[in-house]
């Protein structure tokens, strides 16, 4: 499905990033992976560095391009989650909050966007949530507010360029199995497989996403298939709302 095309996918030592490259590299792309440290991830071109550094962000998208020979697909999957109520917020949190969840990406896709449009067209999926992306959850003020804005921030980018043939959308899932979600489980005293366990029970599906789940909707929005989704919001939630 992906032959000939040339990706790049950020966070990609997480378990959806992970799962992205895998399932990308299988069906004939070239990656380039972006995280802090990107060892011992199979990818043609690893760019380790820091989202929170602006000139990195700016510069991703061409070393994406020159190490790959070209630039169809980016994805900006990289994310950090911020717990508690917006009293308990520090400005280092903000700080990280907005620089991960909201700026890189902005950084990203403003300095992809003129790349596509000289090569005719590409694709970019952005990772929202339900939790902010579709609607706000409890005690996750700040994470719910930078995914409902690169959740705007994609619906505005995929009206402004979809005339470019650049199709911008963004996936919106809830709770994934990942190293992320059992690390604040762990922190918070909580067994991590107990508490998935649990957590599953609340899922009309009989269990939370795996990362695989997210990743197949990911290639779908970055693949021909979407072909006419431009702006999109995919919700992927297992039949649960965000309560």
């Amino acid at each position: 499905m992906f032959q000939d095309k040339n990706a790049l996918v950020t966070g990609a030592a997480g378990g959806i990033g992970q799962a992205i490259v895998k399932q990308l590299r299988a069906q004939g792309a070239r990656v380039a992976v972006a995280d802090c440290a990107t060892d011992g991830i199979e990818a043609e071109a690893h760019l380790p560095g820091d989202l929170l550094d602006p000139a990195y962000c700016d510069q991703l998208a061409a070393n994406a391009q020159q190490a790959l020979g070209g630039l169809d697909i980016v994805i900006n999957n990289a994310g950090v989650i911020t717990r508690g109520p917006v009293t308990e917020t520090s400005d280092a949190d903000w700080t990280l909050s907005m620089g991960v969840n909201v700026e890189a990406p902005f950084r990203i896709c403003r300095a992809a966007i003129p790349l596509m449009a000289e090569a005719g067209g590409g694709a970019i999926v952005n990772t929202a949530s339900c939790w902010g992306g579709k609607a706000p959850g409890p005690n996750h003020a700040l994470y719910c507010m930078t995914k409902a804005a690169i959740a705007s921030l994609t619906e505005c980018m995929g009206m402004d360029h979809a005339h470019q043939g650049i199709r911008i959308n963004a996936v919106c899932p809830n709770e994934v199995n990942t190293p992320m979600l059992r690390s604040g489980f762990a922190k918070r005293g909580f067994d991590p497989d107990e508490a998935v366990t649990e957590l599953g029970k609340t899922v009309p599906l009989g269990r939370i996403a795996e990362p695989e789940d997210i990743a197949d909707v990911v290639l779908f929005l970055a693949s021909d298939a979407a072909r006419y989704m431009c702006g999109t919001l995919v919700e992927v939630n297992g039949g649960k709302p965000v309560a």
